[in-house]
C-alpha cells in the first residue's frame, strides 16, 4: 500500500491464526476527533483516504475533511476515492474491452508497449444482459433461448473471451449463470477485502463500481458500491481516482416490522417514493434504526438495488449479525466471515442497537404503515396502492390522445398459423383469433407477466411467495389469461434450486413461468416478441395494453415497444396480474377468475401466509450455493468450444457488425485539441423533463426503418438477425445511429410528436436525428440539446455520452442533470450546461430554431462550477445573452476535459510515459 500513514493508524489484526493489517479508525480519531458519529458508509471513505493518503492525491487535508463534515454534515471538499474493484455487465463490458483494445492499438501506433494497457483492478464481467424471452411456456424454453442466445452473440462472446485471455485481472462469467448484481451478492462480494503487498496482508472495506447503475444492490451487504458511466469504470480499471464531493449523508430511520401479506417489494416501492420526494440525488442513503434486526439481508439488498431509482448515489446497510448469517448461508469462508466480524468491531463499522449517526437529514418509516404497491405506469417512483392500480390506468389512458376509430376488416390465416383480427372500434377493445380460440384483447389488457431482474429474483421471500401462489391458484382451478406471455427468468441457478427443493417449479411451470434463462431480459427491453396475433390485435385498435414485472424500471419504450403502460410489482403480484389479465381489475376487490367449483376466486384466497413462505424460505440450504458456484467462470460446452485468437492487440474483423474499431483514439499521438467558443451552434433536439438514458441511448430492438436499421441491412443482415441493440454496443456505427432514437422521445421543434426526428435549420426538413446531425456535420455546423430537469437519469449507460459525442454534439443544456450521466458528458468531452434559477427552456421561449453561442471558453482558465455566457440569436435576429452555469464539477473533470476524455486523459499520460 502506498500510504504515507501520517497519523500512524497502521495496525496488526489478529484473525484465527492470521495476522491482517489495518488502517485504524480509532487511531485516526485521536488526531482528527471523535468519529463515532461519523455515518457507516463515511468511515468507509475516510479509511480508502488513510489508506491511499500519498500527499498528492490524497493529503492529510481530505483526511481532515470527512472528520469537520460532523459539524456541517457537508462539505465542499473533493476526494480522491479509489474502489478496491471493478463489476461489468456485457452491455457496458463489451464497449469497455472494445475502448482498452482500442486503447491498445493506439499505444501501438505511437510506439508503446500495448501490454502495458491492463486494468490494475480486479474486473469481473457478468455476461446476463443478451438473454432474450424468444421461447416462453414451455419445457424447452431455456435451452432453446440459450442456444439462439449463442447464435446471435457469437462474435460478442469471441470478442470476450479474447478479452479474458489477454487481460491481466479480468475475469467473465459466461452466459446462463446470473445476473451480475445478483452474483456479486451471492458470491463475488466479501464485504471485508484483502490484498498482499509489502510482505503483508491488508484487510479494509470491500468497494466498487459497476457500469450497471444497480450495482448499488450491493449496499446491503455492508459493501460500498455504486454505478459509474462505462467511461468512468474503464479510468478506474486503468488506475485513475474516482474523483468525488465528500456527499451529504441522508439517514433513513426503519422501525417495526412488515406486516402478514406486505412483502420486500412493496416496502421498496414505499421506500423509493419518499427518497424520491426527499430529494436525494448526488447523496448517499443510510439506513439505521433497529428496524433493520427484523430485515433480512434479501430485503436489504432489494431496498439497496433501487438506489437509482429514487435518485441517491447509493443505498447503504452497516454490517451486523444480519450480515454475517448471509455470509454463511451463500457459502463464504468461515476465515471471511470471522475476518468481517472482528475488521467492523475494530473499525466502528459493527451496527449496534440504538445506534444514532449524524446524518446531512433523516426521514424515517414505521414498516408496519407499509401496503400492498405497484410502482408505474412509467416511473418506478410512481407507488400506487394495489387497490388503486385500475384508477391509475384509467387516469393514464385519459391523458392519451385516442385515434380515430380503425375498420381494419379480417385479415387471413397466414400458414396455417389460425392468426385473425377482428374490427377495432374506439371502445379499446378487438377480438382475435389464435390457433381456434377467439378471445377479446381490451385496453388494460397485461400481454407481459415477468418474473425478473435482480431486484426481486435475488429475494427468497418473494419468490417463494410467486411459487406459492401458483400452487394455490392450480389448486382452486385457475390458469393464466391466453394473452399474457409469461416468463421466469431468475438472477441465479440457486433459485431453481430452492424452486425445486420446496417443490413449487412444477407449479411455475403449468402456470407457464418455466424457466427462460438467467438474465435481466425484460427489465431491460429483452422480452422478445408478443404472439403475431397480440401484435396486430394492439396495432389494429392502437389498444394501451400492460406489462406487470418484477423489476426495477418501466420507462416508456422499455420492456416493448407496443406496451405503453408498464407495472413494478412482486413476483407474487406478477402471477396474480397473469391469472387476471388485467391491470384494470381492483385485485382488492375483484375475482381474479372462477375457480372449477364455478366459484371466484380472490387474491385473498390464493395469498400464502408468512409462515408458510417461512417454511418454504428454510428450503434454501448452504449447498445450493457451493454447487452453483463452484465453477463459475467455467461456462458450458458451448462457451468452452468458442475459439480464442491468441494476440496482445486484437484483429478488428472489417465485416463485424457487431465489433468495430472506434475513433475515439485517432490522432492520440498529436497534442490534446484546443478548448476554444461554440460558435453559431444549432439545437439538435429540444427536449422535456426526466430525459432519460433509454431515450438517449440506443436501447431495445432496431426498427428496419431506423438508420441503425438501413445501416445493418447494407451490411446484409436481415432484419430477423438485427438483435438488439445492447447487444451491438461494441460497433460505434450501429450506436451512434441509435442515439437519441427511442420511439417515445419526444421533440419540442416538431410539437412533441414522438420518435426520434428532428428539424433541420434552416431548411425546415424533417430528418432522423442521426440523419440532421450528419448533415450538420457535413456543414461544419456545431450542436447543441437543450433539455428540462433530471436529464439523463436512469441507466448508467456509456453510449448516451458517447453517441451524443459522435454526432457532432458539443454541448448539453439542461435544467438539472442526473449524477452519473453528467460525469460520463465530460468523459466524452461533451460540454454540460445547466441553466440558472430563473431561466429555461420555456421561459425563453427557445424553439429550437435558434444558433447559440457558448462564450468564455476560448483561452479562459477552466475551472469547476463556473459562470459562462451564452448568447441566443432568433430567426428574426433578436439576440439574448445569458449566464448559465459549467457542470464541470472538479478538478480533474477539467483535466478530462481538457484532454478530450477521461480515456484520452488516461492514454495520453501513459504515451508521454
Amino acid at each position: 500500500m502506498p500510504s504515507l500513514d501520517s497519523l500512524n493508524t497502521l495496525k496488526p489484526l489478529k484473525v484465527g491464526d492470521k495476522t491482517y493489517h489495518y488502517f485504524s479508525l480509532t487511531e485516526a480519531a485521536r488526531q482528527l476527533g471523535d468519529l463515532q458519529r461519523l455515518p457507516m458508509s463515511l468511515k468507509v471513505l475516510l479509511e480508502n483516504l488513510l489508506r491511499w493518503e500519498d500527499g498528492a492525491t490524497v493529503t492529510g487535508d481530505d483526511l481532515r475533511a470527512i472528520a469537520q463534515w460532523l459539524g456541517e454534515r457537508r462539505s465542499d471538499r473533493e476526494i480522491q476515492y479509489r474502489p478496491a474493484r471493478v463489476l461489468m455487465q456485457d452491455f457496458t463490458g463489451v464497449p469497455a474491452v472494445v475502448d482498452l483494445a482500442a486503447m491498445r492499438a493506439a499505444m501501438a501506433k505511437a510506439g508503446g508497449d500495448p501490454q502495458r494497457i491492463n486494468p490494475l483492478s480486479p474486473v469481473d464481467l457478468v455476461i446476463d444482459h443478451s438473454v432474450m424471452v424468444d421461447r416462453y411456456g414451455t419445457p424447452q424454453a431455456f435451452a432453446e433461448n440459450v442456444d439462439i442466445e449463442m447464435q446471435r452473440n457469437g462474435e460478442r462472446y469471441a470478442f470476450l473471451r479474447w478479452g479474458q485471455s489477454a487481460f491481466d485481472n479480468f475475469r467473465v462469467v459466461p452466459p446462463g449463470t446470473g445476473i451480475c448484481h445478483q452474483v456479486n451478492l451471492e458470491y463475488l462480494g466479501r464485504t471485508v477485502w484483502t490484498r498482499e503487498a509489502d510482505g503483508r496482508t491488508y484487510a479494509f472495506p470491500d468497494t466498487l463500481v459497476g457500469t450497471d447503475s444497480h450495482t448499488t444492490m450491493i449496499n446491503g451487504l455492508g459493501v460500498l458500491g455504486w454505478g459509474v458511466g462505462g467511461i468512468e469504470a474503464e479510468a478506474a480499471m486503468l488506475g485513475q481516482p474516482v474523483s468525488m464531493l465528500i456527499p451529504e449523508v441522508i439517514g433513513f430511520k426503519l422501525t417495526g416490522k412488515l406486516r402478514e401479506g406486505i412483502t420486500a417489494t412493496d416496502l421498496v416501492l414505499t421506500v423509493t417514493q419518499m427518497l424520491r420526494k426527499k430529494g436525494v440525488v448526488g447523496k448517499f442513503v443510510e439506513f439505521y434504526g433497529d428496524g433493520l434486526a427484523e430485515l433480512p439481508l434479501a430485503d436489504r439488498a432489494t431496498i439497496a438495488n433501487m438506489a437509482p431509482e429514487y435518485g441517491a448515489t447509493c443505498g447503504f446497510f452497516p454490517v451486523d449479525q444480519v450480515t454475517l448469517d448471509y455470509l454463511r448461508l451463500s457459502g463464504r469462508p468461515e476465515a471471511t466471515v470471522q475476518l468481517v466480524e472482528q475488521y467492523c468491531k475494530a473499525q466502528g463499522m459493527w451496527r449496534l442497537p440504538g445506534q444514532e449517526p449524524s446524518f446531512s437529514d433523516t426521514l424515517a418509516l414505521d414498516m408496519d404503515d407499509v401496503e400492498a404497491s405497484l410502482a408505474g405506469p412509467k416511473r418506478p417512483q410512481d407507488r400506487v396502492a394495489l387497490g388503486q392500480v385500475s384508477q391509475a390506468f384509467d387516469h393514464f389512458i385519459e391523458l392519451q390522445p385516442k385515434p380515430l376509430a380503425k375498420e381494419v376488416g379480417r385479415l387471413e390465416s397466414e400458414g396455417g398459423g389460425g392468426v385473425a383480427v377482428g374490427n377495432a372500434d374506439q371502445t379499446g377493445a378487438v377480438d382475435y383469433s389464435h390457433q381456434g380460440q377467439t378471445h377479446t384483447l381490451r385496453d388494460g389488457a397485461v400481454v407481459i407477466a415477468a418474473i425478473t431482474s435482480c431486484t426481486n429474483t435475488s429475494n427468497p421471500s418473494v419468490m417463494m411467495a410467486a411459487g406459492l401462489v401458483a400452487k394455490k391458484a392450480l389448486e382452486k382451478g385457475l390458469q393464466r389469461k391466453p394473452w399474457v406471455k409469461s416468463s421466469l427468468a431468475p438472477g441465479s441457478k440457486v433459485v431453481t434450486d430452492y424452486f425445486k427443493a420446496a417443490g413449487l417449479t412444477p407449479y411455475l411451470d403449468q402456470l407457464g413461468f418455466d424457466l427462460v434463462g438467467y438474465g435481466c431480459t425484460t427489465c431491460i427491453g429483452n422480452s422478445g416478441p408478443l404472439d403475431e396475433a397480440i401484435e396486430k390485435a394492439i396495432g389494429s385498435a392502437d389498444l394501451t395494453v400492460a406489462s406487470v414485472l418484477s423489476g426495477n424500471r418501466n420507462f416508456e419504450g422499455r420492456v416493448h415497444p407496443l406496451v405503453k403502460t408498464n407495472w413494478l410489482a412482486s413476483p407474487p403480484l406478477v402471477v396474480a396480474y397473469a391469472l387476471a389479465g388485467s391491470v384494470r381489475l381492483d385485485l382488492t376487490r375483484d375475482p381474479l377468475g372462477s375457480g372449477k367449483d364455478g366459484q371466484p376466486v380472490y387474491l385473498r384466497d390464493i395469498w400464502p401466509s408468512q409462515q408458510e413462505i417461512a417454511e418454504a424460505v428454510a428450503k434454501v440450504d448452504t449447498a445450493m450455493f457451493h454447487k452453483e458456484y463452484a465453477e463459475v467462470f467455467a461456462g458450458d460446452a458451448q462457451w468452452q468450444a468458442i475459439e480464442v485468437p491468441q494476440a496482445a492487440t486484437y484483429v478488428w474483423q472489417a465485416d463485424s457488425t457487431y465489433i468495430q474499431h472506434p475513433p475515439f483514439f485517432d490522432g492520440i499521438g498529436g497534442p490534446p485539441p484546443q478548448i476554444a467558443n461554440i460558435h453559431g451552434a444549432r439545437v439538435l433536439a429540444l427536449l422535456g423533463d426526466s430525459v432519460t438514458t433509454d431515450h438517449i441511448s440506443p436501447a431495445g430492438n432496431i426498427k428496419t426503418d431506423s438508420p441503425a436499421g438501413r445501416y445493418l441491412r447494407e451490411q446484409g443482415v436481415e432484419p430477423r438477425d438485427f438483435n438488439s441493440y445492447g447487444s451491438r454496443r461494441g460497433n460505434h456505427e450501429v450506436m451512434m445511429r441509435g442515439t437519441f432514437a427511442n420511439i417515445r422521445i419526444r421533440n419540442e421543434m416538431l410539437a412533441g410528436e414522438e420518435g426520434g426526428n428532428t428539424l433541420h435549420v434552416p431548411t425546415g426538413e424533417k430528418l432522423s436525428i442521426y440523419d440532421a446531425a450528419m448533415r450538420y456535420q457535413q456543414e461544419g455546423t456545431p450542436l447543441l440539446v437543450i433539455a428540462g430537469q433530471e436529464y439523463g437519469t436512469g441507466s448508467s449507460r456509456d453510449w448516451a455520452a458517447k453517441g451524443t459525442n459522435l454526432l457532432g454534439v458539443k454541448a448539453v443544456l439542461a435544467e438539472s442533470f442526473e449524477r452519473i450521466h453528467r460525469s460520463n458528458l465530460v468523459g466524452m468531452g461533451v460540454l454540460p450546461l445547466q441553466f440558472k434559477a430563473g431561466h429555461n427552456r420555456k421561459q425563453l421561449g427557445l424553439t429550437g430554431k435558434e444558433q447559440i453561442d457558448v462564450l468564455g471558453l476560448d483561452g479562459a482558465h477552466i475551472h469547476p462550477g463556473m459562470s459562462l455566457p451564452l448568447r441566443i440569436t432568433r430567426e428574426d435576429g433578436q439576440q439574448e445573452q445569458i449566464e448559465v452555469l459549467c457542470r464541470i464539477d472538479t478538478l480533474n473533470e477539467v483535466e478530462y476535459f481538457k484532454a478530450g476524455g477521461i480515456l484520452h486523459y488516461v492514454l495520453r499520460q501513459m504515451i508521454a510515459s
